[in-house]
């Protein structure tokens, strides 16, 4: 790494050390991440309850579910370059006060567009706090090693807030009426507003005089519209919708790029790309996630509909996964002083490759399909997070400290459309296969029960117990088998899809310094 001060390569040569008003200021920054975090769990268990007082319909139903998801995604960008203009403190707590404001009206709301509206301002205003987190973290632990401690503390927050989210929203549900899942953010943001003043350090872009309104609705639109794209395609209908709507969004989204490339304060600092460590690190977390999210959609229908598991003991032993992740965050900043960071992605990716793999031997058919299902996520928690970690570092590490807003904004934007692509793309190719394999057995069925059968394997298990003598049993044992396979063929194709990703930055990386070892050369000469 050069040790002269570049756009886009970080300059090491005398790093300050954070001082302890930095750690207890990681503390604070922490406090928003669980928050988010637990947010993404406490919805799904309301949703019941939430559906039965509301009634909502059918598209209020999804927007009240992926409206959050929706607007972070598409909001991300456009509140990471405001962070760069206004300051990242500041829009950290405008965010998690607007964030706890949203959560009030969902928690109150009487009709399902009070909640949807609630839903939407919790997720413009959580798009502000990742990209605020990352840059303040750049900006405090300049120290390279200090900096990757701090991203495995960020990260590991992440999985508490998974781990107690769903305990805390169930003791919540079990006393009180749904709206008060919503409430915990309340206390978590009186905190951060008390302590995030004295304990965290403004920053922004000295050299960003405006923000660009038309290019961040035109990145908002464009990513709105491929998320929702995605989302149909997840659901399998609606296939011409989704392609106007991903033609769409790639029209704006190329409009966008052009109008970033000239203007004189983008919102996306083009420098950022030019860096390879950069370009390698998006791709590694975004189909990283791609996998994760992609096999854990079949992976929570596995456990319940194959196994035979309740929602509790589904919960529960997903929780070895949740410990390797916290491990696999200790483990990767730990390795920083004997490995470079490429190595450790390197062998994170590796290790979720092999954690994928794993859960092809769940179509052997054996009584041990709980403890394959169990390893498989316990080795893939361990190699996504320092993938994640690691990425994150590399991309907010290589670029200019004033637009770390950015640059964050960019690395979460990745993981967001990653998730979305995996549960859209192998949750369609898990359906395909299933409905393939499951065809073949439901042939002699009554002409209405084949066509349920067909749909998924919780409607095959349902439809069963209608059919005379042992063809229920048999329906039954076809269509676990069938989703067997299913999960078997996404998992695989996830392995792939990472494992081409690692082939691809290996040799990319290697052109890349033969390149630099040639141009070297004739220099000298």
């Amino acid at each position: 790494m050069s040790a002269s001060p570049q756009i886009g390569i970080e300059d090491e040569t005398a790093p300050q050390r954070a001082a302890r008003r930095d750690w207890i200021g990681l503390l604070a920054l922490v406090l928003p991440c669980f928050l988010v975090s637990m947010d993404g769990h406490v919805l799904n268990l309301a949703a019941p309850r939430i559906v039965t007082d509301l009634r909502p319909s059918g598209s209020q139903l999804l927007w009240i579910m992926d409206g959050y998801v929706f607007m972070v995604a598409g909001s991300l960008l456009a509140m990471g370059a405001i962070g760069d203009r206004i300051g990242r403190r500041r829009l950290l707590l405008i965010g998690v006060t607007f964030f706890s404001g949203g959560s009030l009206v969902a928690a109150f709301a009487g009709t399902p567009a009070e909640l949807i509206a609630g839903r939407v301002l919790m997720g413009l205003s959580g798009a502000a706090l990742m990209p605020s987190t990352l840059a303040l973290i750049r900006g405090m632990f300049a120290d390279a090693r200090q900096r990757t401690v701090a991203l495995g503390v960020w990260s590991a927050s992440f999985s508490l807030g998974g781990l107690l989210g769903p305990v805390v929203a169930g003791a919540l549900l079990h006393r009180f009426w749904w709206g008060s899942v919503f409430l915990p953010a309340l206390p978590v943001t009186l905190l951060l507003l008390a302590i995030g003043p004295m304990v965290l350090p403004e920053s922004r872009d000295p050299a960003a005089t405006r923000f660009d309104v038309l290019g961040a609705v035109q990145s908002l639109l464009a990513l709105l519209a491929i998320v929702y794209a995605i989302k149909r395609v997840a659901e399998g209908r609606g296939l011409l919708t989704a392609a106007v709507a991903a033609m769409a969004g790639i029209g704006l989204g190329v409009i966008c790029v052009r109008r970033q490339r000239r203007a004189a304060t983008p919102m996306i600092d083009p420098e950022l790309f030019r860096s390879s460590l950069v370009r390698f690190a998006l791709l590694a977390s975004t189909l990283t996630f791609f996998a994760l999210n992609g096999t854990n959609l079949l992976l929570a229908q596995y456990l319940q509909w194959v196994i035979g598991l309740s929602p509790l003991q589904a919960g529960l032993w997903t929780l070895p996964s949740v410990v390797s992740y916290l491990v696999g965050t200790a483990v990767g900043p730990a390795l920083v002083a004997r490995f470079s960071r490429m190595q450790i992605m390197t062998g994170g990716l590796l290790t979720a490759v092999l954690g994928c793999t794993v859960f092809v031997a769940v179509i052997l058919g054996s009584v041990s399909n709980l403890a394959v299902v169990v390893t498989g996520s316990v080795i893939f928690a361990l190699g996504l997070a320092p993938v994640y970690t690691m990425s994150t570092d590399m991309i907010v590490a290589n670029t200019r400290p004033e637009r770390a807003g950015s640059a964050s904004a960019v690395a979460e934007t990745g993981v967001e459309l990653g998730g979305a692509l995996g549960i859209a793309l192998l949750g369609s190719l898990g359906i395909t296969v299933y409905r393939t394999v499951v065809g073949r057995s439901a042939d002699g069925l009554p002409p209405g029960t084949a066509a349920g059968a067909r749909q998924t394997l919780g409607d095959a298990i349902a439809l069963a117990g209608d059919l005379p003598g042992g063809r229920g049993a048999d329906l039954i044992a076809h269509a676990r088998s069938a989703f067997e396979v299913a999960f078997a063929v996404v998992s695989g194709t996830a392995s792939l899809v990472m494992l081409a990703a690692l082939t691809t930055i290996i040799v990319l990386s290697v052109r890349g310094r033969r390149a630099r070892a040639d141009g070297a050369t004739m220099l000298s000469r």
